[in-house]
Order: C-alpha cells, then sequence, then structure tokens
C-alpha cells in the first residue's frame, strides 16, 4: 500500500510530531511505500519528500502574518506542491495529522476529490474549537461546538480582536460539514475526545478510537532496578500544563521534583521555583529522558486542559514507571487507580494499578497524593505496569487496527 503521512512540522518538536515521524517509520517496516508532506523548516529531519514541502510561514511581523492568513485558508503554494506530491506518488490513502495553519486542510479537499481515502488522527480540538484546546479565561468551554462565531466574540485568540478574526474565518472555511464530506475517518487517540467529537456534532459512524504508540526503543528492557529518591514533570512549560500548580505543592514537600522540558513559561518558573528540590534542567533528547524516568517514583501530569493521549503518560508507563496524573480529559482513560477511597490505600502492601488521579487544579489533593506515594506504604509492581503498557501501546497493536481502517 501507498500512503501519504500529512504532518505541518516534521521534527521532535511536539507529541503530534513525534507521532508522524514514528508512523512513517512503522509503516515502512511494515513494507508500505511512504511519503511525507510538511511545511519547510530548517529543523525538519531529511526527506527526498522535501522537495515538495511548501515554505515555512510564521505569525510574526506584517509581511509573514498576511502570508499565513492565505496560508489558514488554504494558499496557491500549498495546492500546487501537494498536487504534484500526489501526481509523483499516486498514495492509496493519506494519514492526515496536526495539518491547520501552516498547511490547512485544502490538503484533505484536494485528496478527496481525486478520490484518495483520507484518514486524520485528531491530536487536538482544533476541529471543535478554534483556538485548539477548549479553554477561556483558564476554564473548559465548548460554545463553539455549536457557533465559531464565539471564539470572535470573547475574543479567544491572544485576547486580539485579529487574531480571533483570522481563527473564525478559517473555521468558517473549513467547516464541519466540508471536513466530514473530505474525510473517511477521524481517529480519536481517546474515548473522551471521540466523545467531545460526537457532542460537537460529527457523525458517529466517521468517528473511531485508536491510542496512539510508542516506539520500542522509548520501552523498558531488562530489570526494572531501583527507584531514585526523586520524581518528574515531563512536558511543555506552559500554563495549561499545570506545571506552577505542581511547583506551588513541590516547594512545600521535601522531596526532589526534577522538570523536564521548554516553553513560554520556563524563565520565569525557574527564577520563581528552582531550588535544591526543584531542577530544571531544560530540553533533554527522548534518549536523554528514558534514563531518569525509568528511575522515577512516578511521573506527575497536573494538567489543568483536556488532555487526549499524552505522550509522556504513555513513555512513563511502558518504562514500568508509574503516574499520578490530573483526573481530566483522556488522562483518566490511561491510569488503572484502585484505590478511589484514598486515605484507605495506606494499608494496602501493593497497588494492581499503574497510578492515581487527582483533582486537577486542586493544591491540597496533589500535596496529599504525592505525600502518600512519598510515604513507603505503596508499592508498585512496576515490571507489570511496564509490560502490560508496552503491549497496548506497541507498534504492533497499533500497526493491526490501523491497517483495518486503512482498507476498511
Amino acid at each position: 500500500m501507498k500512503i501519504l503521512v500529512v504532518n505541518k512540522f516534521y521534527y521532535r518538536r511536539g507529541g503530534d510530531c513525534i507521532f508522524a515521524i514514528n508512523l512513517v517509520e512503522l509503516l515502512k517496516q511494515q513494507g508500505h511505500e511512504v511519503a511525507v508532506f510538511a511545511m519547510q523548516h530548517p529543523e525538519n529531519i531529511p526527506t527526498e519528500w522535501n522537495k515538495y514541502f511548501p515554505s515555512k510561514v510564521e505569525f510574526i511581523g506584517k509581511i509573514q502574518r498576511l502570508k499565513a492568513f492565505f496560508r489558514l485558508l488554504g494558499d496557491r503554494e500549498v495546492k500546487q506542491k501537494f498536487t504534484a506530491l500526489l501526481d509523483d506518488f499516486q498514495p492509496d490513502v493519506i494519514h492526515l495529522n496536526n495539518i491547520h495553519s501552516q498547511l490547512s486542510p485544502v490538503v484533505a479537499q484536494i485528496a478527496h476529490r481525486r478520490g484518495i481515502r483520507v484518514i486524520w488522527t485528531m491530536h487536538d480540538y482544533k476541529l471543535l474549537c478554534p483556538r485548539y484546546d477548549c479553554m477561556r479565561d483558564r476554564k473548559e468551554c465548548r460554545l463553539c461546538y455549536t457557533n465559531k462565531i464565539n471564539v470572535l466574540r470573547h475574543r479567544c485568540m491572544k485576547n486580539s480582536i485579529t487574531a480571533s478574526f483570522s481563527a473564525y474565518l478559517e473555521a468558517l472555511t473549513w467547516s464541519k460539514k466540508k471536513l466530514e464530506t473530505y474525510t473517511d475517518t477521524f481517529i480519536c487517540p481517546s474515548v473522551f475526545m471521540k466523545n467531545e467529537m460526537l457532542k460537537g456534532g460529527f457523525d458517529s459512524k466517521k468517528v473511531v478510537t485508536l491510542n496512539n504508540f510508542i516506539t520500542a526503543d522509548h520501552q523498558k528492557t531488562g530489570d526494572v532496578g531501583e527507584r531514585g529518591d526523586y520524581y518528574c514533570y515531563v512536558g511543555r512549560l506552559s500554563a495549561e500544563k499545570g506545571l506552577e500548580t505542581l511547583l506551588k505543592v513541590a516547594e512545600q514537600l521535601p522531596y526532589k521534583l526534577i522538570v523536564i522540558g521548554v516553553g513560554v513559561l520556563g524563565d520565569s518558573l525557574k527564577s520563581k521555583y528552582a531550588s535544591d528540590k526543584i531542577i530544571f534542567t531544560g530540553y533533554k533528547t527522548c534518549e536523554e529522558i528514558k534514563p531518569i524516568l525509568e528511575r522515577a517514583r512516578f511521573l506527575v501530569v497536573p494538567s489543568e486542559c483536556r488532555e487526549n493521549n499524552p505522550l509522556n503518560i504513555i513513555e512513563s508507563l511502558t518504562l514500568g514507571t508509574p503516574v499520578l496524573g490530573a483526573n481530566i480529559g483522556g488522562i483518566p482513560e490511561m491510569i488503572n487507580d484502585t484505590n478511589r477511597n484514598f486515605p484507605s490505600f495506606q494499608n494496602l502492601e501493593s497497588l494492581k494499578g499503574n497510578g492515581m488521579l487527582f483533582e486537577s487544579r486542586n493544591i491540597a489533593d496533589l500535596k496529599d497524593k504525592i505525600t502518600a506515594l512519598f510515604s513507603g506504604g505503596i508499592k508498585f509492581n512496576y515490571k507489570i505496569i511496564a509490560e502490560k503498557a508496552q503491549v497496548k501501546y506497541s507498534p504492533q497493536t497499533y500497526y493491526k487496527e490501523i491497517v483495518k481502517i486503512y482498507e476498511k
């Protein structure tokens, strides 16, 4: 089968990019012919398909913003280069990932009109919410599910009338009716995401659930070994990830926290919270993160936005490291918390689960759970956590299901 994988970036920028890169390698390993379509970027992984990539656009400066505005709607360059790639490669299936803004759904439109099967993995809520995250004033919001004018009414994009108007026009141009017409199957990595798509009015016959996967080189091998005397945060340093809530708790506790990642809040959070017990490492590669994460007591995912199927949780569990996650979005689907009646669990010798949940934004609850996990009264079976996760999130498991979707 000939498969064209589309994502706006083709380097390890975020979870969607890592997924797309891993997907390309998985499909090649299984004997398929695979091509790539993305935007030009200096950090892109070298590929023979680079000549088809449209030029880089940014949202900085008047000229670039104007160029980016037309790109939102599907500009001539994207149309020409994507069409040329289709002519040369002749794919059987197009697998879309994160395409808005830098590429736009015009690629789905072009492929559909040629009779090519279009599959689209949902990495965020863009089809439901013009600002991607279904948040307004740091609270959950579903107003745009039924009427996209709300993004303009509430200036949801950077509190800017101009940016919000662009987002509104983009949503009108690529309406739900059009996207459903152009797309054969929408893949939601979590049940939560699927349910949100249905709340937004998408056809249930076109929406399926399939968890993301992780490559074998990120999984635990050999003995589980001893755990270090620390816990971890791995991810973007931004407000919606709830990191400051975690840091407020961490500075009150005697336990060591290692914070791995970069983001817009990096400098301010580091200057405010860095200490002997709160260590900011900055950016680290996957290879550098692995030995830290696999020896951590647990990973904390304190998100305050509705996460989909977070890659950091998958990485942690496949290494046998338990997860303390916020009870929000798709996170609860991934964590088997057998201790709903906290704190009665403290008398148990071991857990059959792979972590615990806490109420998102609840500082007291988060503090209690971290303290409990360090108390010594809870003993996780790290080996079983790793074994179960490595099956659930394995490339083999994913491949069996994605081929069914491609061939449907």
